[in-house]
């Protein structure tokens, strides 16, 4: 049996809903875009919102809106998808790495302590897995340092901590509509605020620096990060299974939990009691402390299962040397517990398509690898 890491949830409704957008003749950023706009809005409880082409281009016309540039640092979690620090650097700014907690690998407030400097203007919490960062703490941080909080919730639509949307908490949250993610429209992103400002800015910004099309008097300088109504065609049809979406990844989280309680060797993730609406965007799983990840993942692919590493820490990148080398924060045990989660942790195969008997058979390999390991050890 092969089961692969993901496999997006379309269908031909999802086909259906492209053709609206050629039978109107009306394929770029249009009246579907609009619609688009206010049932993402209100799934993340924001007044305000704008389209952009991926998550990245998301977090770079945030940070731009915030004044965000050259000389600037901001505190990016070191256990993230690398998006989340280029996009600092695309504006010029500098990422400083915080170390994540644990439990759940969630950014760690208490490591950012030491990493402020009259230079810092901003934090981004990645909310990660179908997770979320403690906001609570995050926020009471940022106001401590007046800075600005920027949520990467590339993961996270539609997740809560404490009653409150991922996205929605902080000064302005990122979204992206990329295969993998909750609802899809292959590539895209999405900028959320309350803040009448920053939407402001972003409208400039992301519109060759005016507020309408048909006018060539721009009064800002912009670009075109601009989605299309074909896209957002798609992105209406999978918001229609967003529920069925959650239910089917709730079902498979809670599969693997139970199937895998008794392998002594590894433990499933679970989401904190303080995250009231927690929707996996993977499985996650961590192995026993005498062994790294490697073993059981390459068990996984001779059976032709498809397993995904965690996260490379953002310090080890080869491209973001020059932001590490000699810099004092960084010494010492600074990113033990993103080296910990690297080593340790396995995304399993989790989508909304699958079947019960694709993750019964996932399960069962692992079970498989470390039964053998046991023999092994005894003779």
């Amino acid at each position: 049996m092969k089961v692969p890491q993901f496999m997006p949830f379309v269908d031909l409704k999802d086909y259906d809903a492209l053709k609206e957008s050629f039978e109107i003749n009306w394929i770029t950023e249009g009246p579907k875009s609009k619609k688009f706009n206010e049932e993402i809005r209100a799934k993340v409880n924001t007044y305000h919102g704008s389209f952009a082409p991926n998550g990245t281009l998301a977090l770079y016309l945030a940070l731009k809106a915030c004044d965000i540039g050259e000389g600037d640092e901001v505190i990016v979690p070191n256990f993230t998808f690398i998006a989340t620090a280029n996009a600092v650097e695309m504006v010029g700014a500098t990422p400083v790495f915080a170390d994540i907690n644990m439990y759940d690998f969630q950014l760690d407030v208490d490591t950012c302590e030491g990493l402020v400097t009259e230079k810092t203007k901003a934090i981004i919490p990645a909310h990660l897995y179908g997770f979320a960062c403690d906001m609570d703490a995050i926020m009471e941080f940022s106001e401590r340092h007046d800075i600005l909080v920027i949520e990467d919730a590339a993961q996270a639509l539609g997740v809560e901590w404490k009653g409150k949307r991922c996205g929605g908490i902080g000064d302005v949250g990122c979204f992206s509509f990329f295969a993998d993610k909750t609802i899809t429209t292959g590539e895209g992103g999405f900028v959320a605020t309350n803040s009448p400002d920053i939407h402001e800015k972003v409208k400039y910004l992301r519109n060759q620096g005016r507020l309408d099309r048909g006018t060539f008097v721009h009064p800002e300088i912009g670009y075109n990060f601009r989605m299309t109504d074909i896209q957002a065609s798609l992105g209406l049809s999978q918001l229609k299974k967003f529920n069925t979406i959650v239910e089917n990844k709730t079902r498979i989280h809670n599969l693997y939990t139970e199937l895998l309680k008794d392998v002594t060797e590894v433990t499933v993730v679970q989401p904190r009691d303080e995250i009231t609406s927690f929707i996996p965007f993977r499985v996650v799983l961590t192995v026993d402390s005498e062994n790294t990840s490697e073993g059981v993942m390459n068990y996984m692919k001779e059976h032709e299962i498809e397993p995904r590493t965690f996260f490379y820490p953002l310090h080890k990148q080869p491209c973001f040397k020059k932001y590490v080398k000699d810099e004092k924060r960084y010494e010492g045990d600074a990113f033990r517990n993103s080296n910990y989660a690297y080593d340790k942790g396995v995304c399993l195969p989790s989508f909304a398509s699958m079947t019960e008997e694709q993750v019964r058979y996932v399960c069962e390999t692992i079970k498989s690898y470390y039964a053998k390991k046991k023999v092994t050890a005894n003779v």
